[in-house]
């Protein structure tokens, strides 16, 4: 039987520490985001310029995500991402030197650094985490882990938002450094062996191969029916995700011409439906058997795309919100229970690579679907091309429905 949430964090030293540094390091995430996107969308072409910079934050994430995966199966996985973390605020101390630049060639470069390092440590996070908090308090974890990511989307978006209407850019992207700085301590606080965070191997000494190993964890996850369908309804979703990048803040600035903090609200209402979703997943997890899950799976993503269609075309601000916190809650619940069997049934030595691979996947389709959203508000209503990313995101469901008839879902043969 899963702990509860509260006796998790009092009793697991290292996992309150893992949680602490996320939840400043993500609410510093969005300082950065709102601070970068309120500047690009105030230029000429404000839609596209921030479609550009999404894509140069995606873009890296095709080297970065394999590479990530590799280095988190070989190396010492709390080390990288304590790397990670000092790398990511060396850079976010930079971006003071793109604010009032006419040329944004250093606003793409920089976004592009901070997304490189990025995944080395938000998979080695996924991969550490049942090492962390083993057995009954995994789940419980998991939850509150993703949980705490979507709360932080909506603190952060209305702190940043808020934070640079009064302490302007500058302050923003140092909040935003310091951040993490704070979760790399929190890391090195942690009370473990030396070996605690090495992953698992099969017991030989093997040359280093990063595109062989590489190669291996694609064949252990097309080994894996389950595995791999929660990789690929996640590009599903990522078909209209991607979009809905772009298109919080044309809304937020254009749609509803609320400025930054408009683009903060949404944000922020789309964070508490996040938050929603993963408190409902967390209740769901330990009553669910696994044919209720994969059903709930199916009714999570037809309603995530409903009540984004939803939010496309309301008119009334207030039922926008409304709408749009709902759809992410849908998304939320699906996400938590699949991220759950990943972390149950994913082997150590793969976990890594399976975790970077899904975001390698999941990042280089919002690329695309964020280039095309981007391109499209130069000819058409944001409210049409919101409403066609809905649909795109829901039709995952589909597929996911049709894997399940056909019996193609079945569970892994053993647990990590």
């Amino acid at each position: 039987m899963p702990v509860s949430i509260p006796v998790l964090l009092r009793r697991n030293h290292n996992y309150r520490l893992l949680w602490s540094g996320q939840l400043v390091s993500e609410v510093g995430d969005h300082f950065n985001n709102i601070a970068v996107f309120s500047m690009a969308i105030r230029q000429d072409h404000g839609g596209l310029l921030v479609g550009g910079v999404l894509i140069a934050r995606a873009l890296p994430m095709l080297i970065a995500g394999p590479m990530a995966g590799v280095v988190l199966d070989r190396m010492d996985r709390r080390r990288v991402m304590i790397a990670s973390d000092l790398i990511r605020g060396c850079i976010a101390l930079l971006f003071i030197l793109s604010i009032g630049q006419s040329d944004n060639t250093l606003l793409f470069l920089l976004s592009a650094l901070l997304m490189f390092a990025s995944p080395f440590f938000t998979s080695g996070r996924n991969s550490i985490l049942p090492v962390v908090a083993p057995g009954e308090q995994l789940i419980p974890a998991n939850a509150l882990t993703q949980i705490t990511a979507w709360a932080t989307t909506g603190v952060g978006a209305f702190l940043g938002g808020a934070s640079v209407a009064v302490f302007g850019y500058e302050g923003a992207f140092v909040i935003n450094a310091l951040s993490f700085f704070l979760s790399a301590a929190c890391l090195l606080g942690f009370r473990c062996r030396s070996d605690e965070f090495l992953p698992g191997q099969d017991g030989t000494k093997r040359t280093f191969h990063p595109v062989q190993e590489f190669i291996e964890g694609l064949n252990y996850l097309r080994r894996e029916p389950l595995l791999l369908a929660i990789a690929l309804i996640g590009v599903g979703w990522a078909t209209g995700g991607g979009a809905a990048q772009i298109l919080f803040s044309v809304f937020g600035e254009t749609v509803f011409r609320r400025g930054p903090s408009g683009i903060g609200i949404i944000w922020g209402c789309a964070g508490c439906g996040l938050v929603l979703g993963g408190v409902i997943a967390n209740q769901l997890n330990k009553r669910l058997d696994f044919q209720g899950y994969k059903q709930t799976v199916a009714i999570a993503y037809l309603l995530h795309g409903a009540f984004y269609v939803a939010f496309a075309w309301e008119r009334n601000f207030g039922l926008a919100l409304v709408f749009i916190a709902l759809s992410r809650a849908a998304g939320a619940a699906a996400s938590v229970v699949n991220y759950s069997k990943v972390l149950q049934y994913a082997e150590d030595q793969y976990r890594g690579r399976v975790f970077a691979t899904m975001e390698t996947m999941t990042w280089a389709t919002m690329m695309i679907s964020l280039a095309a959203a981007a391109l499209a508000t130069e000819r058409y209503d944001p409210r049409l091309i919101a409403a066609i990313a809905g649909c795109l995101s829901a039709s995952t469901a589909l597929f996911w429905a049709w894997a399940n008839a056909s019996g193609h879902l079945s569970l892994p043969g053993r647990r990590s």
